[in-house]
């Protein structure tokens, strides 16, 4: 389930009010569910297994007991570095 709009190779656009829930396994992969705006009351964008391992974008960040929760505050991009590590950064655009 991947709803995002893609602006290239392995790379989706957030919304500038994206919220990514992360769930952290025992295993040491993380789900990340993403939704387009936290107070929209619909289903998730896209979800994804693999590794969050750094936001270089304006947000805001809250740990939960099962993981974390990032809420961006800026347009930016989801990028896949490699087959379980994503990183998000800003979009670059305005």
């Amino acid at each position: 389930m991947n709803k995002l709009a893609a602006v290239g190779e392995e790379r989706w656009h957030l919304p500038q009010h994206a919220h990514i829930i992360v769930y952290e396994s025992e295993q040491g992969d993380e789900l990340l569910t993403i939704y387009d705006c936290g107070a929209a009351q619909k289903p998730p964008s896209a979800q994804v297994i693999g590794n969050l391992v750094r936001v270089r974008a304006e947000h805001e960040l809250e740990r939960t007991v099962t993981g974390y929760v990032v809420s961006m505050r800026e347009k930016s991009v989801l990028e896949k570095q490699d087959d379980d590590h994503f990183v998000i950064v800003s979009d670059g655009s305005d």
